[in-house]
């Protein structure tokens, strides 16, 4: 396969900030460079983003017309400053979060590198998820050089499958080999069709697919709505740094694990309705980083 090479770039971008996206939970295949650039492979490409003053400069090698993978990927059809001022009109917590986070942008994954990925991330850190997804692109996926460095695709649900539990478990899997197992052999045969999963209009059919998966819980099911080609902004995933910010903003329990779940959402779809799942979003980023 013959890759191309290919820039592009965007002029006077004010919603977008590399470690905003790239550094609030929602993607593990980005990498920060010495220069503040990030590289990453999407799909069958490999891109390097770079952004200078008001300038984003994009760089790939890969099968795909970058402007079209671009404008897709990073959503870019979106107008960010809508929503930003929708959410800063609620309160003062969603005005000072959003303030904070104010490049971050919701990401167009790939559904099924989606799935996988956050399966692997449970009860897991960002590093730890990092070396376990990138052993498996390089042992099932397709190599792209790019500046003289081999990248690796994420493999598709059939080369997948070739792997062995004990295959994957040698990947530093842990628990998780058995159930990115079950899960690929389910999707690859097609018990799961991911394409009819993103026509389907009803957000609880689609989440209550996920949930037939093995590996998906409520959490992950959650992540995958949100930060794949499903693009369900409803989604808001609950993990120990939304709970405690939802707590200390909104619920102002003594002790923050006895905060209930459904107590979380409830307040989540009441005060953020359809936007919810990027609200969280903005208070996970200030919450953890600030």
């Amino acid at each position: 396969m013959k890759y191309k090479e290919q820039t592009w770039k965007i002029e006077n971008e004010n919603t977008f900030e590399l470690n905003n996206i790239f550094e609030c939970g929602q993607c593990f295949r980005w990498n920060k460079q010495i220069d503040g650039s990030y590289i990453g492979v999407v799909k069958n490409n490999v891109i390097k983003v770079k952004k200078e003053g008001n300038t984003i400069n994009f760089q790939s090698v890969g099968e795909d017309n970058l402007q079209e993978l671009v404008t897709d990927y990073f959503d870019f059809n979106t107008n960010y400053e809508k929503i930003k001022e929708t959410l800063s009109n609620i309160d003062e917590n969603m005005r000072k979060s959003v303030a904070y986070g104010k490049g971050i942008r919701i990401l167009n994954q790939d559904l099924w590198e989606t799935i996988i990925s956050f399966i692997i991330s449970a009860n897991n850190n960002i590093p730890r998820i990092k070396g376990i997804i990138e052993r498996m692109a390089k042992a099932y996926g397709k190599e792209i050089i790019f500046e003289n460095k081999s990248y690796y695709t994420f493999p598709t649900p059939s080369t997948l499958a070739q792997a062995s539990v004990a295959d994957l478990r040698n990947l530093g899997l842990g628990f998780r080999d058995i159930r990115v197992y079950e899960t690929t052999k389910m999707i690859k045969n097609k018990e799961i069709d991911l394409e009819k999963l993103e026509q389907e209009d009803n957000f609880e059919t689609v989440r209550n697919t996920l949930l037939t998966l093995p590996g998906v819980g409520p959490k992950v099911a959650d992540c995958i709505l949100l930060f794949s080609t499903l693009k369900r902004w409803e989604a808001f995933p609950i993990d120990v740094w939304v709970r405690r910010v939802m707590n200390e903003l909104y619920i102002k329990k003594p002790d923050e694990t006895k905060v209930k779940k459904e107590e979380i959402q409830k307040i989540a779809n009441e005060k953020f309705g359809s936007l919810a799942g990027i609200a969280q979003q903005y208070l996970f980023y200030w919450k953890r980083e600030a």
